[in-house]
């Protein structure tokens, strides 16, 4: 058993735990892996994080590896295997948003260069590091994270609340929401 102190999240799920020591608050740069965290937030959305963390590799399996240009293509007859797909979260809504966004997704990169530029954007391209003792103390989401949804809105994403926005803003390291006293604050 670790002696490092962990955020309290993810005590106690040697799956959680592991991804909280190695991913979450990392800063993301990269278009693929930015692409994969908002489609997975997506699913999440009014579920935990663990359901869809679970389910991670089977999502990976369905959506082609989470390869947006071949998401961003699919057809009715991929929908229906997707919906008949036991293995992840059979939402139609969040089927046909997570194509959606694919498509916005490329339109994002042909104007700004590259997903990362723009998101990146709204934190002047490094990490809010904030200070919380307690993971509790954290915001489900904030002004800037209201400010990028309804910019990712206005672009046609779905599913893209202010709160599944900061979701995807703690777990690709534009905000640093590690507990203080946690081993990985100061490393990400």
């Amino acid at each position: 058993m670790s002696t490092k102190h962990k955020c309290g999240w993810c005590i106690g799920d040697s799956l959680y735990e592991a991804y909280h020591d190695k991913e979450w608050g990392v800063p993301v740069y990269d278009d693929d892996t930015l692409f994969e965290f908002l489609i997975l937030e997506t699913f999440q959305a009014g579920l935990s994080w663990i359901t869809v963390l679970r389910k991670r590799e089977n999502f990976r399996t369905a959506f082609d590896n989470f390869d947006y240009k071949k998401i961003a293509t699919y057809e009715q007859a991929k929908i229906d295997t997707l919906l008949q797909n036991a293995s992840i979260i059979r939402n139609k809504l969040k089927i046909n948003a997570t194509i959606t966004n694919a498509q916005a997704f490329m339109k994002i990169q042909d104007e700004f260069g590259s997903f990362s530029k723009y998101i990146w954007g709204f934190v002047d391209g490094k990490p809010i590091k904030n200070a919380l003792k307690d993971y509790r103390e954290g915001p489900a989401n904030t002004s800037l994270s209201d400010a990028l949804s309804k910019d990712l809105k206005k672009r046609g994403f779905k599913f893209v609340g202010s709160t599944v926005v900061y979701a995807h803003m703690q777990a690709t390291g534009m905000v640093n929401d590690h507990e203080v006293a946690c081993f990985r604050y100061n490393e990400v």
